[in-house]
């Protein structure tokens, strides 16, 4: 007679997670136990692979560093897909048993390899691959209108417009604020303990 679990797959799943999180909260519960505290400005100093650290470690970075790292990071991730597919592709027993799996495969990565290539043409389109920038084109535009009447529009002062309702009762807070400034009536005392 088959034995029952009484446990569901979801609550394996949550054992072993539970027992994770355990071994992991243990871990580095028994590191803060164990190991020595002692800072020293030579610990707390930044480490830069054994050079002696000089300057502020803020400093102005070139965002193009990162480009150029997610770049090698997407061809590098290609390689890690396109080695499986190898596998499969030489696999004969695989090939042997229907010639559409390798016509299969051989299409796919071709898609794959050709998305890629056309993320590759649009970054080096775009100039992102390019380690000195080009200086930047300011467009001239060409129109009939002369410079100075933009000048003129640009010094002219606009007044924005009330209602004069609106200008009346401004007027009129104004006027009340002024009037009703008073001083106290009375003087507060305070009792010493």
């Amino acid at each position: 007679m088959a034995e029952v679990s009484s446990i569901t797959e979801f609550g394996k799943v949550l054992i072993f997670l539970i027992t994770g999180i355990i071994f992991v909260g243990l871990t580095f519960g028994l590191n803060k136990f164990i190991a020595p505290h002692h800072p020293n400005p030579e610990k707390n100093s930044s480490y830069e692979c054994g050079e002696e650290a000089t300057g502020n470690s803020w400093i102005q970075f070139n965002s193009r560093f990162y480009v150029i790292a997610l770049i090698f990071l997407l061809f590098d991730v290609e390689m890690i897909f396109v080695f499986p597919w190898a596998t499969v592709f030489s696999d004969k027993a695989l090939i042997a048993t229907d010639v559409r799996w390798g016509w299969l495969a051989f299409t796919e990565m071709l898609i794959f390899i050709g998305i890629l290539l056309l993320g590759l043409v649009y970054v080096w389109r775009k100039k992102d691959l390019d380690w000195i920038k080009p200086t930047a084109f300011i467009p001239q535009v060409n129109t009939a209108i002369p410079v100075n009447a933009y000048q003129a529009i640009n010094q002219e002062k606009y007044i924005p417009f009330q209602h004069k309702a609106k200008a009346e009762a401004i007027a009129t807070v104004e006027i009340i604020t002024e009037v009703t400034v008073a001083k106290p009536k009375f003087t507060p005392r305070f009792k010493k303990a």
